[in-house]
């Protein structure tokens, strides 16, 4: 008889083990909405690790255009955006995310992994290859790994190293792929350098702007717009989840890019499409980032207060560009002691340990809001100083 196909789940032991601790910080129960301050287990905590970037998840309009549009079209399409899952909510949507962006055409998948492993599996095929950064998200790795071409890695921002791939690939079709901010650094991707290195070689650029939508740039649309190279980047994708309050995904390209990938994109074709409430709230959370400026501006204030505050405790920031923070805190059991400590001074944090990070090098991933308040910042750094001495981690 052979093994069983469950003995891997029967010797996973990891996850109890840091439970008997008390450092587990995984699948905590939020009682309340996404705002600056949540409710655990009836406790109230500051969050300083939301991806709600501009506070718009619970935004009064938002949330208005979310009631209307499900008693409009109701709670599901029950089907398909390519059979019967298409309404002219979702190609309304379309047409405005795209004409923010400054691209032709965009098509909105069901979430923003759909939408990379949809894209990159078909946009790359036999013969072709794709020249990733090492740090892009896990999302595109397994897009590239989807397809039929191979893929190349090139060290973190490396542009040596980026054309070192491309040398070695020369005279096939290429595609690079990188995250316009990075979700874990919080830095951003020298665009400027990998523009003109496709160019050079003859590759497509194709950029996850996930975490930059509506927080970089002069009106919030991403990294290409940050340096004014919106006509570099070849194709967009962005989330819906973090800065459009929702859930979902957008490519954006020019339009015979955009019709081949929703005839091809598997998880397109064969996945039921976004429910009408989360395309009301994308639609009211467009019009928001174009009518309020101010909260991008205010984000990015905040980002630049804390980095500086955490630097003079003698924190570690990594080469930080915006509202992500990374703290580097050393080894993994210290992130954990550190997340709970944090956690029972009342504020949710992000431990992240290998294999996300190299070993040794944990960090507590901080993550801001247009919506925190002064006396919420000030809360965090006082927590943040007073835990960080008590462990070692500054003096």
């Amino acid at each position: 008889m052979g093994t069983d196909v469950f003995d891997k789940c029967f010797d996973f032991h990891v996850v109890n083990d840091l439970k008997k601790t008390g450092f587990y910080p995984y699948f905590h129960r939020v009682e309340s909405e996404q705002g600056p301050e949540i409710v655990i287990d009836g406790k109230k905590k500051v969050v300083v690790c939301s991806n709600n970037y501009l506070g718009l998840a619970n935004h009064p309009k938002v949330i208005e255009a979310s009631v209307l549009a499900a008693r409009q079209y109701g709670t599901s399409c029950t089907g398909s955006r390519f059979l019967n899952g298409t309404n002219d909510l979702h190609e309304k949507v379309e047409k405005k995310f795209a004409k923010f962006v400054d691209k032709e055409d965009a098509i909105l998948f069901t979430t923003g992994h759909h939408s990379n492993l949809g894209a990159l599996s078909c946009l790359v095929g036999k013969g072709e290859v794709f020249v990733t950064d090492k740090l892009d998200h896990a999302s595109i790795i397994d897009g590239c790994r989807l397809s039929f071409g191979d893929m190349a890695r090139f060290r973190h921002n490396d542009m040596a190293d980026l054309e070192r791939q491309l040398v070695r690939h020369q005279g096939k079709g290429i595609l690079i792929v990188v995250d316009g901010l990075f979700s874990m650094e919080g830095d951003i991707a020298n665009f400027p350098e990998i523009s003109k290195l496709a160019k050079k070689y003859g590759a497509r650029v194709f950029v996850d702007e996930a975490h930059s939508l509506g927080v970089i740039g002069k009106n919030g649309k991403g990294t290409g717009e940050h340096f004014n190279m919106e006509e570099d980047v070849d194709v967009m994708m962005a989330t819906a989840s973090k800065s459009l309050a929702s859930i979902g995904g957008f490519i954006a390209s020019k339009t015979e890019v955009i019709d081949y990938i929703k005839h091809n994109a598997r998880t397109m074709i064969f996945t039921a499409s976004l429910p009408p409430a989360c395309v009301g709230a994308i639609d009211a959370a467009l019009d928001l980032i174009v009518a309020e400026p101010e909260r991008r501006i205010r984000l990015m204030d905040i980002s630049n207060k804390m980095k500086d505050a955490f630097k003079s405790m003698g924190y570690d920031t990594n080469n930080s560009q915006s509202p992500i923070i990374p703290l580097t805190v050393g080894e993994d059991l210290i992130a954990f002691k550190m997340w709970k400590m944090l956690f029972d001074e009342g504020v949710f944090a992000s431990p992240v340990v290998t294999p996300a990070v190299p070993e040794g090098q944990a960090i507590i991933r901080t993550s801001y809001m247009a919506t925190h308040s002064d006396s919420d910042l000030n809360f965090i750094l006082e927590k943040f100083k007073k835990i960080g001495k008590k462990l070692g981690i500054i003096s």
